[in-house]
């Protein structure tokens, strides 16, 4: 039996939908668009189910899903042991957005990452405190911040909708995802000049641990065409 994953909710389920469609691919399920399993008409040997997008990263790592659609962003937010066993076959033109850093308007003189290590130190010092960083993402954002010198910050798990955690005293600054920045603007926050962390897309991926099973590639050929 092949398990493919597909979102089960938001813009990405319904461009995930369209895929199949194009393909002329039928979803069915037993109880309805609010079942959670599915089937794909004339195929017996595949059961579809619904996660978040982010469950369907972590079983394809565990091999419990064979193929599934997600977020790059995401995939590159697990734990590397996970990616390690997951392989992207397809990236589409749809989900796309992007990571940033985002800061207060009022921090008008903080344009740069070299401005924020300033700052971060400062907090460090007057403040014996470290600057909070808010985000979904805590492993891409210390990896970026640690990689262009900025070490003195203290990442604030959200769990939430992060852009108004600067304002709640909950943190100083963020990472979230955009697509085109205007929740951001809306909440009074902007885009450091170089704080893009990475750039994402909807992707097809498939476990490691999936590439020898039989018929795969077919199923993969059927739904990436």
């Amino acid at each position: 039996m092949i398990n493919i994953g597909i979102p089960s909710k938001g813009r990405l389920r319904k461009d995930v939908l369209n895929v199949f469609s194009k393909n002329k691919l039928k979803l069915l399920s037993e109880r309805g668009e609010r079942d959670l399993f599915g089937y794909i008409k004339g195929f017996k040997n595949i059961n579809v189910t619904y996660l978040h997008a982010r469950e369907i990263v972590e079983r394809l790592g565990d091999g419990s899903l064979e193929i599934g659609f997600s977020g790059y962003d995401l995939l590159k937010e697990s734990e590397i042991n996970i990616q390690k066993q997951i392989l992207v076959k397809k990236k589409y033109n749809f989900g796309d957005a992007t990571l940033v850093i985002a800061i207060p308007n009022d921090w008008i003189d903080v344009q740069t990452l070299a401005d924020l290590e300033e700052i971060a130190f400062e907090f460090k010092d007057k403040k014996k405190s470290r600057l909070r960083v808010a985000t979904k993402y805590p492993n891409l954002t210390r990896e970026f911040l640690f990689q262009r010198g900025v070490t003195q910050f203290k990442l604030v798990k959200s769990l939430g909708a992060t852009e108004i955690y600067p304002f709640t005293g909950s943190s100083e600054i963020i990472t979230d995802i955009t697509s085109t920045g205007e929740t951001l603007r809306a909440n009074n926050l902007r885009i450091l000049k170089d704080g893009e962390i990475l750039k994402s897309q909807a992707c097809l991926m498939i476990s490691k641990k999936s590439v020898k099973i039989k018929g795969i590639k077919k199923v993969i050929n059927l739904i990436s065409k």
